[in-house]
């Protein structure tokens, strides 16, 4: 990949991040968007927000056909194929993340998927993810990299209580899921 300029650069493609870089691209400037991920979106769209809503919509679903029976529609217990579960909300993601991708396409927003570093007020040093280096010149910046955790000094980072956010949303996923199945076995037993 050859070096860069650009009138814009912003450095995060989540929300806050790829926001900015389209409505700068909607204003004729010439952006360049950097994330070390591969898919635009930031944890909220690939690893957060989005899958956890689809899998809570999963769940509303079997709660819906639990409620109606009620009022005299009544279903089995419900079988839960977890590898079809997981594809629907990949395909979920997917499709949004495609989305993004499809979006900076038509806005000639130039995607560069690497983890970039300022050498100078203007200037981006970028360490691409399939190896290599590429340089971007810019005016004006926008940082919309979020944030990252840190490590205490006092607790080791591989004590099991410590855990990112990214770690939190498995856990609560996790949690929730006991609580199905458990509601599921109960409903069979």
């Amino acid at each position: 990949m050859e070096n860069q300029t650009a009138e814009v650069l912003v450095l995060g493609a989540g929300p806050g991040g790829y926001t900015a870089a389209f409505r700068a691209a909607d204003l004729g400037k010439k952006v360049v968007l950097v994330d070390r991920e591969p898919a635009l979106g930031g944890v909220c769209l690939n690893v957060g927000c989005i899958p956890s809503k689809a899998l809570l919509h999963a769940a509303r679903v079997i709660a819906e056909t639990r409620e109606m029976s009620e009022n005299g529609v009544s279903f089995g217990p419900p079988e839960i194929d977890l590898g079809r579960l997981r594809a629907w909300k990949d395909g979920v993601v997917g499709r949004l993340t495609g989305g993004l991708a499809t979006l900076a396409r038509q806005r000639n927003v130039t995607t560069i998927r690497g983890y970039g570093r300022f050498t100078s007020p203007h200037e981006l040093a970028v360490e691409l993810a399939e190896g290599g280096a590429v340089s971007i010149v810019f005016e004006h910046a926008i940082i919309a990299a979020g944030s990252e955790a840190i490590t205490l000094p006092f607790i080791p980072a591989s004590d099991p209580r410590v855990i990112d956010s990214t770690g939190a949303l498995a856990a609560r996923f996790a949690r929730y899921l006991c609580h199905v199945l458990e509601d599921v076995r109960r409903l069979v037993l």
